[in-house]
């Protein structure tokens, strides 16, 4: 990747990315401690609505981004600490 391609896209990446959240796609979004990226909180029911997602971005359109993408939810084990398996 080189950094003039990069730059190039990024002012559009940043309106796209702004466009996801402002429309409740993008829950969140962090960097990553390492320097090394973001990572997207993205409302979608499965990894391919996720993968869908991210495939309108322009830094992925011009494939100069690298994509990890991990299903999270509630954390599940705390219904025990609810008794009986309350709501």
């Amino acid at each position: 990747m080189t950094y003039s391609r990069l730059g190039a896209v990024m002012p559009s990446e940043i309106r796209a990315t702004v466009k996801l959240y402002f429309d409740g796609k993008i829950r969140r979004w962090y960097s990553r401690g390492d320097g090394k990226g973001v990572i997207f909180l993205v409302d979608a029911k499965t990894e391919d609505e996720a993968r869908a997602l991210m495939e309108t971005l322009p830094l992925t359109k011009e494939q100069l981004m690298d994509h990890q993408y991990i299903p999270v939810g509630p954390l599940m084990p705390l219904r025990a600490l609810m008794g009986g398996g309350q709501s």
